[in-house]
């Protein structure tokens, strides 16, 4: 139950409250899970990158999180976090071929860095090719409190909102948690 409420977009002490259990006991379920994204195929015809920001602890601390989207499926393949720059975008980049996930195009919104990045693959360029990738962007903001822009709700941790993402993403793509 308290699980399902983390993803559904209900706080930690939210939830403490309504179950009337210890904020403790919250971040122990959300800091013992153990959920962790797989793609679903090995080969994609075509996968959206963009990226988002979120902050931990304050909003003076972003922190980026890239990843690469399958629009027919509504699946998130692969993600990384770090800072908004090429070697980020790299790291996704390896990411998906050591998941060994192939694809046809990358659609990206013409960000340098994807660019660069992706040079080797054919480019689908523009923000007409990723309306899929920036409409899950609204959906993640909905999902997660932890991404809204004007919140009280974040982390006060790194590691707690990399495992609020996770379980978030997991639930996204599979439906179940």
């Amino acid at each position: 139950m308290i699980k399902l409420m983390l993803v559904r977009g209900i706080g930690i002490r939210d939830i403490s409250v309504v179950l009337n259990i210890s904020v403790k006991k919250v971040l122990k379920t959300l800091c013992s899970s153990r959920y962790e994204v797989k793609p679903k195929r090995k080969h994609y015809d075509t996968l959206e990158i963009d990226e988002f920001w979120t902050y931990v602890s304050r909003k003076t601390n972003k922190v980026w999180l890239i990843y690469a989207y399958h629009r027919e499926t509504g699946e998130i393949v692969a993600y990384v976090w770090g800072k908004r720059n090429i070697k980020t975008a790299k790291k996704l980049r390896k990411r998906l071929k050591r998941l060994g996930v192939s694809y046809d195009k990358i659609a990206n919104d013409g960000w340098d860095s994807f660019v660069s990045a992706f040079a080797e693959d054919e480019q689908l360029i523009g923000k007409s090719f990723t309306v899929g990738i920036e409409g899950n962007n609204c959906r993640i903001r909905h999902r997660v409190r932890r991404v809204f822009r004007r919140t009280c709700c974040f982390s006060k941790k790194l590691f707690n909102h990399w495992k609020a993402f996770n379980m978030a993403i997991f639930y996204i793509n599979n439906g179940f948690i």
